[in-house]
């Protein structure tokens, strides 16, 4: 089933990317035989670590929650770029860098993937470690908690409960 639904997802895409439609109308034959080569491909060697469960792929309930994320995500990476740049160009530069340890009830690996992927992608955090029990050490440039339920709150807390509906 992973093969299956890794061949179906990576030929919607090579499908969107390349069009093969004919400005006159029809098809490009080609495009869509060597994008079935290139997605059973992709689907022979990668299908075995593609995903836990290949068939929540399918849900539409995800993609709606995948696009009510995206503006969320840049909201607060922006949010966090005005930061930043506030730390770097005042004369004191007010930072407290340190790693503080955090908790994620995300379970799913393609969950905590994506959540330590968000907080790194925004500015001013950086996730260092993951460890079994589902903490996650991040390096903060301005650290405002050292207790892990406060500083969960406010570096995962903000991602989690949408990653929660995406990936779970």
């Amino acid at each position: 089933m992973r093969k299956l639904s890794l061949f179906v997802l990576s030929f919607i895409v090579w499908f969107l990317l390349a069009w093969p439609f004919r400005p006159g109308g029809g098809l490009y034959w080609q495009n869509i035989a060597v994008g079935g080569a290139v997605a059973l491909l992709v689907a022979f060697l990668f299908g075995e670590v593609f995903t836990e469960r290949p068939h929540r792929i399918f849900r539409i309930t995800s993609y709606f929650w995948l696009l009510c994320y995206i503006p969320i995500f840049f909201y607060y990476m922006v949010i966090a770029n005005f930061d930043v740049l506030y730390r770097l160009l005042h004369p004191k530069m007010p930072i407290n860098p340190g790693i503080v340890k955090v908790k994620t009830s995300l379970k799913s690996k393609s969950g905590i993937t994506a959540l330590c992927n968000s907080i790194t992608l925004t500015p001013g955090t950086l996730t260092v470690d993951l460890d079994d029990e589902g903490y996650l050490y991040i390096h903060w440039i301005n650290v405002r908690s050292q207790d892990v339920e406060e500083a969960s709150k406010i570096i995962v807390g903000r991602f989690e409960k949408i990653l929660k509906k995406i990936f779970e």
